[in-house]
């Protein structure tokens, strides 16, 4: 079967399109489209979460993997020493901490 460049077919354009030939003024007859529906863009409360999370997890501290296979190393070999004042003093600070964000 041949299909031939002639016969009743012509090209079809969209809805709102007018051709604009050089030196032809455009087709002010056709339908007008209105203008494309803006997008809408809202912050939920998950997003207000995320970014209080964001702000949280950008104080934490960076974990010192070097310090961390240190201290492994010593209690392997026995001389890692626990400083039972410093750890009583940081434990009633975090209790504080905890009692106080309770309050609030």
């Amino acid at each position: 079967m041949k299909i031939s460049g002639g016969g009743s077919i012509k090209p079809v354009s969209p809805a709102g399109v007018s051709d604009v030939t050089p030196g032809k003024a455009p087709d002010q007859t056709g339908p007008v489209s209105p203008a494309p529906a803006r997008d809408k863009v809202e912050i939920t409360s998950v997003s207000a979460q995320l970014a209080q999370l964001e702000r949280v997890l950008s104080e934490v501290g960076v974990v010192d993997v070097a310090r961390i296979e240190a201290v492994k190393q010593a209690i392997a070999e026995g001389r890692f020493r626990i400083d039972s004042d410093a750890v009583a003093d940081k434990l009633l600070a975090t209790v504080r901490e905890l009692l106080a964000r309770q309050k609030a």
